[in-house]
């Protein structure tokens, strides 16, 4: 299968990269960001890898803007903010065809809905990535963690697994990308949603490393429960059904943050220190809306969007330590 990632940004280049050099497949990038695609075509058609803040070795790839691209891929990544995401498809959109799948593993809720305006369900793959990646620059991309680390989770829409969704996962496997699949569409969406929703949040509020926060010895009963407990409630009342339970969700961060990537600055963090909106409202803000929606109260949920919406606005005052820089 030929595959076409959309969004060079960091976790873009993490699939695409492994993709092709992990697992030998025909690879093409798609940037929506101009900025993005001229300094990748200035540095020779290159970007630049590490992993773990060494080894930085260049891989030759091929990159276009969207209006650029001539090619005919079988299956589309996308991978970008939310807020980027209906303009992109919009531009897109002359190149998407019937036999075509398409791969939204982004962070946040929003994407798929704008998918289905492109793809049928059968079409359209979900998913979630635990897998630490940083963009130091554009074309320069920081792999985070061992190599053959992190995992992810996928999920038909449809709520089957298709021909074409099996060959996806083992491709997916060849790259390291370590995928498990479930026909719990919804579920294995939320199960990051709900994880990003206590670590990004918290981190990007504090600029910590998410390792940092299990400082305080209450972090986990005193903050993260009643995150996760307001996030569970509003998806019982929805009637989604999660791949953990609410235990073991905040074993999970607690374990996530302690062992996989203590060192790692969270993606919403990212976007902070460099002066761009974060995703909060597609993450904490989608859960406070699903709650109220469906009649319960998330109360922690709302007041942590605005929190952090505070915190964007008063980089005027305080600008943010790009702590990113201090490797």
């Amino acid at each position: 299968m030929k595959y076409a990632v959309v969004g060079a940004g960091a976790m873009g280049l993490r699939y695409g990269l492994l993709l092709q050099e992990v697992a030998g497949k025909d690879v093409d990038f798609v940037e929506p960001t101009q900025a993005s695609v001229d300094k990748i075509k200035a540095q020779g058609n290159l970007v630049y890898q590490s992993r773990d803040h060494e080894d930085k070795h260049p891989v030759a790839v091929n990159i276009y803007s969207p209006e650029e691209y001539e090619g005919n891929p079988d299956v589309w990544i996308f991978f970008m903010k939310q807020m980027q995401m209906e303009e992109t498809l919009k531009r897109m959109a002359p190149h998407f065809k019937d036999h075509q799948v398409a791969v939204g593993a982004m962070n946040g809720m929003g994407h798929i809905e704008k998918l289905q305006s492109y793809f049928k369900d059968e079409k359209i793959i979900g998913g979630t990535a635990m897998i630490a990646t940083i963009l130091n620059d554009y074309g320069d991309v920081d792999f985070i963690g061992k190599a053959n680390t992190g995992a992810s989770a996928y999920s038909n829409r449809a709520g089957i697994e298709t021909e074409e969704t099996k060959e996806v996962m083992k491709d997916f496997q060849a790259a390291h990308l370590n995928p498990t699949y479930s026909n719990n569409f919804m579920g294995t969406l939320l199960t990051k949603v709900f994880f990003n929703a206590v670590e990004n949040s918290i981190a990007t509020m504090f600029q910590a490393r998410m390792g940092n926060l299990l400082s305080y010895d209450q972090f986990v009963p005193t903050i993260a429960k009643p995150l996760v407990d307001e996030a569970y409630d509003a998806a019982d009342a929805a009637g989604i059904t999660l791949l953990e339970t609410r235990e073991e969700m905040l074993v999970q961060v607690d374990y996530v943050a302690r062992e996989v990537v203590p060192l790692h600055f969270p993606s919403m963090y990212q976007d902070f220190v460099k002066g761009r909106p974060t995703e909060v409202d597609y993450i904490n803000g989608w859960i406070a809306d699903l709650a109220e929606e469906h009649g319960v109260a998330a109360p922690t949920q709302r007041f942590i969007t605005g929190l952090v919406h505070l915190a964007e606005a008063m980089r005027e005052f305080n600008p943010p330590v790009n702590q990113l820089a201090q490797k």
